[in-house]
């Protein structure tokens, strides 16, 4: 079976674990998958992630992180950018999350950042997805 959006696959099980209330989610691992991982973490959106290096394919394993009342962190999480759509945006034009409160991932030149980062570096690219 091929997969033409691991990416939008990864956003899926990640809903799906936080609407079944799971602790965690495990994915076949990528370079840019962990790279979302990373941002997602030092967000403060997951508690943390680790990939398991086995064969054949390595696992991403995502801890997913919930408030004390059991309520997810994450509301929502949509791929922006898609295979049969991609959308690259300019340094000005990098979405706002709920006015700043969400993240976007944004694949640039400079790598995999969020939308905050990447106007910083004043660099645009690809918008991956939007996390609030």
């Amino acid at each position: 079976m091929s997969m033409t959006d691991p990416i939008a696959d990864m956003l899926t099980r990640i809903r799906n674990g936080i609407t079944s209330h799971h602790e965690r989610v495990e994915l076949p691992a990528s370079k840019l998958k962990i790279e979302v991982a990373r941002i997602l973490k030092s967000e403060g959106f997951i508690r943390n992630f680790k990939v398991n290096e086995e064969k054949p394919q390595p696992v991403l394993r995502i801890d997913l992180k919930y408030a004390d009342n059991g309520e997810p962190v994450i509301h929502g999480i949509e791929r922006i950018s898609r295979p049969g759509r991609r959308v690259y945006r300019n340094k000005q034009e990098i979405p706002r999350v709920l006015g700043g409160l969400g993240l976007a991932i944004v694949s640039t030149s400079k790598g995999v950042l969020s939308g905050q980062d990447a106007v910083k570096s004043g660099v645009g690219g690809e918008v991956l997805c939007q996390v609030w």
